[in-house]
């Protein structure tokens, strides 16, 4: 009995993380169907766009999604989300505004604040076969052959000040950490900032050393002040990333946020990529 429930179990999660994932596919197909484009129905782009899972509808009966539930497609076909409890990859296999899940990796844990009920119907709508897409504005739908629905919403942009940003790049860009795998860990345990909006600081834990600055943002520029730095020295990579972070301050630099993804870019053209922690 234990052995039934536990294989039982199992094929819910396989269910639950295919069905998140079908969505990402559905915006990649959309990007073959559109010649290259990225968009499908009213032309609204797909691809490079993180969706919010909304809820999904079977047989009359809507289930709402948890917050966290979202999706993402790059351009290469590649999706990768979130069924709010469970995180998961595949691949997308597109015939027109069709689209099919494939390959698809997925974790398996059991989380309480996701309804067993939205992920098994979650599940059931998006594998059951291919799914249409037809985006309204900034929402997309997907539609199967029996008319059961899962509903999508682009995620607004997350705001400079009072988000806890994580460092992805230069940090992520170190050869050992690549070869190692080691990429997630940094983004847990490496560099973040967070901006200050009353108090004009950034602040926030580098690769080794915490830092703080001053932070003036006007007209889609940040002027930082001299930093303000522990004095803790750590292994040579991390040292070297640190200090690629730190020829950003005592200067101004642009900045772009894209949903989920900061940008900050230094008049000789340094890069610092993070993203929003959730």
């Amino acid at each position: 009995m234990y052995r039934q429930k536990q294989q039982q179990r199992s094929m819910t999660l396989t269910v639950a993380a295919a069905v998140a994932l079908v969505p990402l596919a559905a915006a990649c197909g959309s990007e073959k169907a559109g010649g290259g484009s990225g968009s499908v129905g009213a032309g609204k782009p797909l691809t490079g766009v993180l969706w919010s899972i909304d809820s999904v509808t079977v047989d009359g009966t809507t289930h709402p999604a948890p917050d966290a539930a979202r999706v993402r497609i790059d351009d290469s076909g590649e999706a990768a989300g979130s069924t709010g409890c469970n995180t998961f990859s595949a691949r997308a296999d597109i015939d027109g505004e069709r689209v099919r899940l494939s390959d698809a990796m997925f974790t398996e844990k059991a989380c309480e604040k996701t309804p067993i009920d939205f992920e098994k119907s979650l599940g059931r709508t998006l594998t059951t076969g291919p799914l249409t897409t037809r985006t309204e504005g900034e929402r997309l739908t997907l539609t199967t052959s029996d008319g059961d629905t899962v509903r999508l919403s682009k995620q607004p942009d997350a705001p400079l000040h009072g988000t806890r940003w994580t460092v992805t790049t230069p940090a992520q860009k170190d050869a050992d950490q690549e070869e190692t795998g080691q990429k997630d860990a940094d983004r847990k345990g490496g560099a973040r900032l967070t901006f200050d909006r009353d108090a004009k600081t950034v602040s926030g834990r580098l690769p080794c050393n915490r830092v703080n600055a001053e932070a003036t943002v006007s007209d889609g520029r940040i002027t930082l002040g001299a930093p303000s730095t522990t004095r803790m020295v750590c292994e040579g990579s991390l040292m070297d990333a640190e200090k690629r972070i730190l020829s950003l301050f005592d200067g101004r630099v642009d900045y772009r946020i894209d949903q989920e993804t900061l940008t900050l870019t230094s008049e000789d053209g340094a890069t610092v990529r993070a993203v929003a922690e959730r």
